[in-house]
């Protein structure tokens, strides 16, 4: 089964935690990753890593270096995405889970990419960012993924509202038209420490 057919048949049977019937394409997979540190030896944390579109990109930037964790709940993608990036240590769980599970191993990223769906990251109780705020490295990047249409609702104003009461610095990409659909980067820096 194709990369492609693997996640729409996710899509199609779990449209709220599969945030597009397609992969990312590599150009809003680079934008996703240009915070990534080009020497030394990062951290790397991939949420909701699908079959891989965005680890692809993390893996070419990385080139051996560091620690790169993917995360991915649907148990057929992550099994993929295993197979396809052995170098890579994939989790089978939810963000919250796999993220309060590395906090308690004392893990700090440089970059977090998040790919999940903004209905995951919506809710203020549920919000990832706290913990991917206390999660960073001084000096650490995380990237949340989202289609440019999507950035008018309520929800999302929600997670930009979430983003922005999380870090200092929030920063909205140029729409990625090589993209289906069209997409943007959040880009957050600076947690903020009240």
């Amino acid at each position: 089964m194709t990369e492609i057919r693997h996640f729409s048949t996710a899509f199609l049977r779990d449209p709220l935690h599969v945030a597009a019937l397609f992969p990312s394409f590599p150009p809003l997979c680079r934008q996703a990753i240009a915070p990534l540190p080009a020497t030394g030896d990062p951290v790397v944390l991939d949420l909701g890593a699908g079959t891989g579109s965005v680890t692809d990109e993390i893996q070419k930037r990385l080139q051996g270096r560091g620690r790169h964790i993917a995360v991915e709940m649907d148990e057929d993608m992550a099994e993929v995405l295993a197979k396809r990036h052995p170098e890579v240590e994939v989790m089978c769980t939810d963000a919250h889970t796999a993220v309060e599970k590395l906090l308690a191993e004392g893990v700090r990223a440089d970059l977090s990419v998040s790919g999940l769906p903004w209905l995951a990251t919506a809710p203020k109780d549920r919000s990832i960012f706290p913990l991917l705020a206390r999660m960073a490295a001084p000096g650490g990047a995380v990237t949340q993924l989202a289609h440019a249409w999507i950035r008018f609702f309520p929800t999302a104003k929600q997670v930009q509202r979430n983003l922005e009461a999380t870090f200092e610095e929030v920063v909205v990409s140029r729409t990625v038209w090589l993209n289906a659909p069209p997409a943007v980067v959040y880009v957050a820096r600076r947690p903020r420490t009240t």
